[in-house]
């Protein structure tokens, strides 16, 4: 999130992104919550990769323009409904995810900011399945699991 200095005041630039191909955009306001890196075995397999970067905000922080589909996760245990994972049911990008056992709290994906050159991580969650090859230097915390 940009902001730029004017007089005594600050001016919040608004952050938006969209999807591989397009069909899905969205706008966020104001600060996240936090910024933090995922490593758990979900995030990985949603992601393609070794972990995700998700700004987390509360959901009225966020305007999408869209059709999303959406996967209901039940946890490592299959107990319970506990992540949301919305996408582009186009090209399957990543759009956010809900975090159903903290009402109003989404995570929104990094990887389709328009400009990513602004996120800082600073926490790490499931640290206990990050791949061993994996170094993030300046991650303040970092939790074996999420919390």
């Amino acid at each position: 999130m940009q902001r730029r200095r004017c007089g005594l005041h600050y001016h919040r630039y608004m952050a938006s992104g969209h999807c591989l191909c397009g069909a899905v955009t969205f706008e966020m306001t104001g600060d996240p919550i936090a910024t933090a890196v995922c490593h758990c075995d979900h995030c990985q397999r949603q992601s393609g990769g070794a972990f995700s970067v998700n700004l987390i905000v509360h959901e009225s922080q966020v305007s999408i323009k869209g059709d999303l589909k959406s996967y209901i996760e039940r946890g490592e245990n299959n107990d319970d409904d506990y992540v949301r994972r919305n996408f582009c049911p186009t090209c399957g990008s990543p759009i956010t995810s809900e975090l159903l056992k903290t009402a109003g709290v989404i995570a929104v994906k990094a990887g389709v900011l328009n400009d990513k050159s602004s996120v800082q991580p600073a926490v790490e969650v499931w640290c206990e399945h990050k791949q061993p090859w994996v170094s993030l230097p300046g991650i303040a915390v970092s939790l074996e699991r999420e919390s």
